[in-house]
């Protein structure tokens, strides 16, 4: 039975690319639909940002590309590099025409995020980013900016995911998470500056030592280093039920001088035993230098309900982050 609100379910999102609201010029891949949420795959241009931007209310963001935001065009469709410090902005293959009563919010993938590269969904008229209006109709775009190591990135290539609600957000609970600095091993990891360029296709294809440098912890004690980028793990192992959604709040600025994590969006399914998981936190410090402890709080789970059944709960068809502990993205080998 479908609920009047909540997140959308897989079988529901299938539903929907079938009765033309969700759409794209080339086919939906299986693999595309996760239990709560879809992936986005980037079109062919990439556009070079002097700056972010955010077109505001009645514009398009295509009529804002032209000689004064854009310095030059790359060709995405047989690889390119996205470095660095720079801003670049490429229009996803999908597009919407939601129903009035839905809306949506959109994530940088878990593998994006563990990688430092910061991608936020932007729509025609928007005024915020990673926000679709309730009865959005028109096309997607994902500001991308690399902030640590550059990447190859081509058309095709998922480096985003939206959520879409029926109705209002239904927040049902929240709880949250704390920082282990107690583990055996690295309690963390900090990311090398001027590495070399990370394929976001290539899986398992990296060793972890060329582009990361492990951390101990000295009496359960981290110091962050200002504009550095560091992967850690929870404290508390995270389980969101098959019929509830969950979203990382992504900025506690209360809790100290860092952000606490960048890609937010757990399925129904994360953790349930026997595959135990932690929520894994990408920490970037900000402008002083800021000491974290073990077991200090930083940052919340929101929990909605979804709007009607998962086919297929997250990890049922294999998974690079099912029953995580501390770990790096999906491109390194495991750390030895």
């Amino acid at each position: 039975m479908t609920a009047t609100h909540g997140v959308l379910s897989d079988t529901e999102i299938k539903r929907a690319i079938k009765q033309g609201w969700i759409a794209a010029d080339t086919p939906f891949l299986d693999d595309q639909i996760q239990p709560a949420s879809i992936d986005l795959r980037l079109g062919e241009t990439a556009y070079r940002l002097r700056a972010s931007f955010l077109p505001g209310a009645g514009a398009k963001v295509q009529d804002r590309l032209d000689g004064e935001l854009v310095m030059h065009k790359i060709d995405l469709t047989q690889g390119a590099v996205l470095e660095t410090g720079c801003v670049y902005l490429v229009q996803v293959q999908e597009e919407l025409a939601l129903p009035a009563h839905m809306h949506g919010a959109a994530n940088p993938k878990s593998s994006t995020g563990r990688v430092d590269v910061f991608t936020r969904l932007i729509t025609d008229g928007a005024q915020s980013f990673d926000q679709i209006p309730m009865g959005y109709h028109g096309p997607m775009w994902a500001e991308i900016s690399p902030c640590t190591f550059s990447v190859l990135v081509r058309t095709g290539t998922r480096l985003s995911q939206v959520r879409l609600r029926r109705g209002p957000p239904h927040p049902k609970r929240e709880i949250d998470f704390t920082m282990d600095l107690t583990m055996k091993g690295p309690v963390g990891f900090r990311a090398k500056r001027h590495s070399g360029v990370v394929d976001l296709d290539r899986i398992g294809g990296y060793d972890p030592r060329d582009f990361w440098e492990p951390l101990d912890a000295r009496k359960g004690r981290v110091v962050l280093e200002p504009g550095q980028f560091y992967i850690f793990a929870s404290k508390e192992n995270v389980v969101i039920p098959a019929d509830e959604a969950a979203e990382m709040a992504p900025i506690r600025p209360e809790l100290g001088e860092f952000r606490a994590h960048y890609a937010g969006f757990f399925d129904p399914g994360f953790g349930i035993a026997p595959n135990e998981g932690r929520a894994v936190l990408e920490v970037r410090s900000r402008d002083v230098p800021f000491i974290v402890e073990d077991g200090q709080p930083v940052g919340k789970l929101v929990f909605e309900p979804m709007s009607g059944p998962v086919e297929r709960l997250y990890g049922e068809a294999g998974s690079s982050y099912q029953g995580q502990g501390l770990k790096l993205s999906k491109h390194f080998a495991p750390w030895r």
